[in-house]
């Protein structure tokens, strides 16, 4: 059972957005710190951005102002929603969840930024 859903990927235009979506339908949601982060091909996976149970955000450096995280917790949903998006944000994003002893990623959603 995959517990985290990634979705909202595709091709995109530089300079143009994307809302990435990460449903976690089975877990307690507003009891997780949820993440975002990202893996180029022949890349390490990367910190992106998270948010905790209290909604205090972190980004990396590259993100900042560029990138927002939010969540839903009536819906068990993590947002990511990328603006002014560059070639170098090309990747598979992965979605997070972390509490007491819990720690989970989705499958991965395919973002592509390319004319």
């Amino acid at each position: 059972q995959v517990q985290l859903v990634e979705s909202g990927g595709g091709l995109v235009q530089p300079g143009g957005s994307l809302r990435l979506s990460c449903a976690a339908p089975g877990i307690i949601f507003r009891f997780y710190v949820m993440g975002w982060y990202r893996q180029a091909p022949g890349e390490q996976r990367e910190f992106v951005a998270s948010i905790t149970t209290g909604g205090s955000t972190n980004y990396a450096d590259s993100v900042k102002g560029r990138f927002t995280i939010s969540r839903d917790n009536a819906k068990n949903t993590v947002y990511l929603q990328m603006k002014s998006l560059k070639p170098e944000d090309m990747a598979v994003y992965y979605c997070n969840a972390r509490g007491l002893g819990f720690d989970d990623w989705g499958q991965g959603t395919q973002v592509t930024v390319s004319s």
